[in-house]
């Protein structure tokens, strides 16, 4: 399985997070649109996105949900045919919800910056640090707090869980 260390925050300033994270990335960064639907499973997580205009995957991870930086385990496969497989999965599994979002994506490092616009929550920020073979999780801690302090983010803007668990506590 494929690693990272991430964390996810409340952003309170969109437009003030988004110039940090251009500067730091030295891009425009990219943004996507995306639906996550969530399946229901014993253990973990499993989604299937799709992001507008491009292609669809199914997606497997396992985290702990922590505020701070915790290390994520996961896998990827992409999906020819994303509504049959929805359909497969949902009568299979049942189906837990969706999210839908417009992410702006950002490239710092090895760290993928997400800030999120999520439809029903509001607006979050996520880092993604993306460990190799022979990096701890602690390298990885490092990373992303140094990256949190870079761009503002303060421990009480951390959040737990996953959008997902977010919106269905509303």
């Amino acid at each position: 399985m494929l690693r990272n260390v991430e964390i996810k925050a409340r952003v309170k300033d969109l437009a003030g997070i988004i110039f940090e994270a251009k500067l730091l990335s030295g891009s425009g960064g990219e943004v996507i649109k995306q639906t996550d639907t969530f399946f229901l499973v014993p253990s973990g997580r499993l989604k299937l996105r799709n992001i507008e205009g491009k292609h669809s995957e199914l997606i497997y991870y396992d985290r702990p949900d922590g505020d701070g930086p915790k290390l994520s385990q996961y896998e990827k496969c992409d999906v020819n045919e994303p509504s049959k497989l929805c359909s497969v999965l949902t009568r299979a599994l049942g189906e837990r919800g969706t999210v839908k979002k417009t992410r702006y994506l950002f490239m710092v490092g090895q760290t993928r910056v997400h800030i999120d616009q999520v439809e029903g929550l509001g607006n979050f920020m996520e880092l993604e640090v993306m460990l190799s073979e022979d990096q701890s999780l602690e390298d990885g801690q490092n990373i992303a707090h140094a990256l949190m302090k870079k761009l503002g983010v303060n421990k009480e803007d951390l959040i737990a869980g996953a959008y997902m668990d977010l919106l269905l506590q509303k």
